[in-house]
């Protein structure tokens, strides 16, 4: 294993003389196919690309995220362990697990950030639903006997709003990965479900699924007609972020290095085109500036699970 000392030269030298014998790793504490999971392999692919070192990509999912997370916690703090860290993660947990064995601030740097534009509102093809006035409805008609899917705090938070502000009563059904709740969803034994513009494209492209609206404050550019659900609520708009962190006792000059390579990963073709496809919008921020803006973060989702009056678990 390389020394501190040894890792602090090679990072203070051109970006090829990174590459270390053992791989680096990047820990997606979600299941593979999402957001998170692409994001961190075009990150891993930049890096290794520009410095030769090699990169792995590890999904280690499970307990909302938690588990994946705490790996790189207690991983050892130089620089060859990096968390694809995400709302759920480092927003949304500490306001909705009690006991949460990591505190995001505390034990974590953030040293890349790309940032989401929502999620959608999606039900199977054949839904009698067309809009959400329509299911919002149905729902007031059968309290308690609808179902909507989540698999991470990111994609309950936006169910459980939808209940607070239209006055519905669908039930909430936890999994352990998106595709096992797409999979119900397809069969029917799901109504609805929110989920990241990431796995929801490519479920729309293939005639799976259809949106019916956007958890962003506006209508996104490439889906025009698509209505955001702050056009019928004005406090309805949800949004998250994609990133990256190191255990905080990283020392400042390697975060400082993964900083850049991490922006540089978000400007870099074809990463950048392939991350704005799916709704994400790159960052070029200093560690400071990311430290500022997840705080903002976990006090926005403070606030939101407030309101939808959700209890810790």
């Amino acid at each position: 294993m390389p020394s501190r000392r040894t890792l602090l030269a090679a990072l203070a030298l051109p970006a090829p003389a990174l590459a270390q014998a053992r791989p680096m790793r990047i820990i997606v504490p979600f299941a593979a196919g999402g957001s998170g999971d692409i994001t961190a392999r075009l990150v891993a692919k930049h890096i290794e690309g520009t410095t030769g070192q090699p990169v792995v990509v590890d999904n280690r999912p499970g307990a909302n995220g938690v588990i994946g997370t705490m790996a790189v916690k207690t991983a050892a703090p130089d620089g060859m362990t990096l968390l694809l860290a995400t709302s759920s993660t480092h927003s949304a947990n500490p306001s909705l697990v009690r006991d949460l064995p990591y505190d995001p601030e505390r034990d974590f740097t953030g040293i890349g950030i790309f940032a989401s534009n929502g999620a959608y509102l999606m039900v199977r093809p054949e839904a009698p639903w067309r809009d959400v006035a329509a299911l919002v409805a149905d729902a007031k008609a059968r309290p308690g006997r609808m179902f909507f899917g989540h698999f991470n705090a990111s994609s309950r938070l936006p169910g459980e709003m939808l209940n607070i502000m239209a006055g519905t009563q669908v039930q909430g059904v936890p999994y352990r990965a998106i595709g096992a709740a797409f999979g119900d969803l397809i069969a029917g034994r799901l109504d609805l479900i929110f989920v990241d513009t990431t796995a929801g494209d490519a479920y729309l492209a293939q005639g799976q699924t259809r949106a019916l609206a956007v958890t962003a404050p506006r209508r996104w550019a490439r889906w025009p007609d698509l209505p955001a659900m702050a056009e019928t609520w004005p406090d309805y708009h949800l949004t998250g972020f994609l990133g990256v962190a190191v255990p905080a006792a990283t020392p400042r000059p390697i975060a400082e290095r993964l900083n850049g390579l991490v922006n540089e990963a978000g400007q870099a073709e074809p990463a950048r085109s392939r991350m704005r496809e799916f709704g994400l919008d790159p960052k070029v921020l200093d560690l400071e500036q990311i430290a500022t803006l997840l705080r903002a973060e976990r006090e926005k989702w403070a606030r939101f699970v407030r309101l939808a009056g959700i209890e810790p678990e």
